[in-house]
């Protein structure tokens, strides 16, 4: 190897598009900007969004509903995850543990998917009607 060999791993780097530099390279003159207006001068900044004064779209069109930014924050947990955890008395702190719920959790609920075959103790978890009904089945006890 010498230095006059070394060149970038192949797809590493792309030609530059050189502007202004005469007709032939199809980017001279105006250089790609058209003619005129905001965007073809130098620092021709455009809000995103702006229609010239004309009420934008996001503000001609009406607002509707709402989202809770806590809704992401109440977990729901199967039951047949549940049936897989290695601990009986089972609470929210457990949960994040097991890698069940995430860190930001704020409540979790447990919903009748699976089946259970243990005697479960919930403690501050939340539970179906289903789900409550499969935990007592089972010989648990849901505790809120």
């Amino acid at each position: 190897m010498k230095l006059n060999t070394i060149q970038p791993a192949e797809g590493s780097t792309h030609a530059k598009r050189r502007v202004g530099r005469g007709i032939g390279s199809g980017l001279g003159k105006t250089s790609g900007r058209g003619h005129k207006g905001q965007k073809s001068r130098a620092g021709g900044f455009h809000k995103v969004g702006f229609e010239g004064g004309q009420m934008p779209l996001q503000r001609r069109l009406p607002k509707r509903g709402f989202v809770s930014l806590t809704n992401a924050r109440n977990v729901e947990v199967r039951l047949s995850e549940i049936n897989d955890l290695p601990v009986d008395e089972i609470d929210l702190l457990t949960l994040m543990q097991a890698n069940l719920v995430t860190q930001h959790a704020l409540s979790a609920k447990v919903v009748l998917s699976g089946v259970i075959t243990r005697k479960v103790v919930l403690k501050g978890v939340g539970a179906t009607k289903g789900a409550r009904a499969a935990i007592e089945a089972a010989g648990g006890s849901v505790a809120e």
